[in-house]
């Protein structure tokens, strides 16, 4: 069955770093999209970044500028989202989900499978 796993969420200073992970089984990633989405305390649903199935390309939500980077780990069948120069806004719940719309959007919609979340929190 469709699986997603988020991981590596924690605690982290302003300016400092986390690399999030998405496990993924019961589909293949040359398939399916994968996106990251996030959202804090009082506020909506928003599109971090996403990498499309077709050729790996990726988007990014306007709020990243250049700090965040999503990649997919071969190996180990999972996307990952590395966050650089983390500030007290980026403070929400990560969620990554699967989405069969080629290319992808940073947008909920066409995300069908969700996973439950890994906790970011930045602060000092």
């Amino acid at each position: 069955q469709v699986q997603l796993v988020e991981s590596g969420g924690g605690l982290v200073q302003p300016g400092g770093s986390l690399r999030l992970s998405c496990a993924v089984s019961g589909f293949t990633l040359d398939h399916y999209g994968i996106g990251w989405f996030r959202q804090a305390p009082g506020k909506e649903l928003e599109g971090v970044s996403c990498r499309s199935s077709s050729d790996g390309g990726t988007r990014y939500g306007d709020f990243v500028k250049g700090r965040f980077t999503i990649f997919r780990d071969n190996v180990k069948n999972t996307v990952a989202l590395q966050m650089n120069s983390l500030t007290p806004e980026d403070t929400a719940i990560y969620y990554c989900a699967r989405t069969a719309l080629n290319p992808c959007a940073t947008i909920p919609a066409p995300y069908d499978y969700w996973g439950q979340g890994t906790q970011v929190t930045v602060s000092s």
